[in-house]
């Protein structure tokens, strides 16, 4: 494998990399400061609004608006004004999918197995980067969660409040990433158009291969999700599953990210374990959530272990906290079996991959 002609050495020897990476802290390829202070005030914005019109719980729901500006990062201030719309389109028709089919367990489950292929495929297709796909399936989840039917039959959340309270959070974190418009400095350049920043869509053989590893991810990960953990819960198996997978068509880089994928979910889900009790106060809430998302992005091009061990509180609070869910030893010990699972399942699918791929 890898190219070693030898299957066994080329899986141990990608073993011992993916082990050494977890230890490895690259310098940052670029500058990391502005952009996290950004990003933490990007989905603390929308919570402290919450929290002052006396609604955490909105504040907390309008903070997944704050997902669409981790997409197109590293690009001027000018051209991510025309990304970032379309982003947060496409995680808003994410998110109503899944307030919609919500109510019936096995739809929603060929919602999920549909989603995720296709979110892949796309995103590949416009070349649209980190972070990938992974963030449309979590949306899909979570707004099924908040907008699911509670123990009485009704909704926990009207689904047109929570799309509304996603897209104010949306154009409030915009606002705060796109902020440095306001110097003179960003307006020296002229942006590229559209058409070279999400460029006409193409898919190599490489990039079809990991849409169809997605696929089967996401086809056995929900399967095993209803049959024996939680269906309500399959998005984070498959989510797992197509973060492990990523964007590059490589057995070495699926092993690698599963075992960062495992252990900062283990990691974060310790965490949140320990975390969640101090953080009953609303405001206590708003500035933990803002250090998770600013050490997020001041991590994630460094180690992606560490960014999960921040990653996976985060989404858990944003979650959990706006349905409402108290049991948080039992929402930990769920997300790591679905971790686990959805990791296991996508290092399985990198045999689909041809033995010369690099890696």
């Amino acid at each position: 494998m890898g190219g070693s002609g030898n299957g066994g050495d080329g899986w141990r020897h990608a073993g011992g990399d993916a082990i050494r990476s977890l230890v490895r802290m690259p310098k940052s390829p670029s500058p990391r400061l502005a952009v996290s202070v950004r990003a933490a005030l990007a989905i603390g914005l929308p919570l402290a609004v919450g929290t002052m019109l006396g609604r955490p719980d909105f504040g907390l729901q309008a903070a997944a608006g704050a997902f669409a500006p981790l997409f197109a990062s590293a690009l001027p201030p000018r051209e991510r004004i025309k990304v970032l719309p379309i982003v947060s389109l496409a995680l808003l028709v994410c998110a109503a999918l899944g307030a919609l089919f919500a109510p019936w367990m096995w739809v929603l489950a060929a919602g999920l197995v549909v989603l995720a292929p296709v979110a892949t495929a796309l995103s590949l297709a416009y070349r649209l980067g980190p972070p990938g796909p992974v963030f449309f399936v979590l949306m899909y989840g979570l707004a099924s969660n908040v907008t699911g039917l509670s123990a009485d039959g009704e909704r926990r959340t009207d689904p047109w409040v929570f799309l509304g309270l996603v897209a104010a959070g949306s154009i409030l974190s915009a606002i705060v990433t796109l902020a440095p418009l306001a110097l003179p400095r960003h307006f020296r350049a002229a942006p590229r158009p559209l058409r070279e920043l999400l460029p006409e869509p193409w898919l190599g053989s490489g990039e079809w291969v990991l849409v169809a590893r997605v696929a089967v991810v996401a086809v056995v990960g929900t399967v095993i999700s209803v049959a024996w953990l939680d269906g309500t819960h399959a998005y984070w198996t498959v989510a797992a599953g197509v973060a492990v997978i990523g964007v590059v068509p490589a057995r070495r880089v699926s092993l690698e990210r599963a075992l960062h994928r495992t252990l900062g979910t283990v990691l974060g889900a310790l965490l949140f374990l320990l975390v969640a009790p101090l953080v009953t106060a609303p405001w206590v809430l708003v500035a933990a959530l803002v250090l998770l998302q600013f050490a997020i992005e001041m991590t994630v091009v460094r180690n992606y272990a560490l960014a999960l061990a921040f990653i996976t509180p985060l989404v858990l609070f944003i979650n959990e906290a706006a349905m409402g869910a108290a049991e948080v030893h039992q929402v930990a010990i769920e997300r790591v079996s679905d971790t686990v699972v959805g990791s296991a399942l996508a290092v399985l699918t990198a045999l689909m991959h041809r033995t010369r791929t690099p890696g």
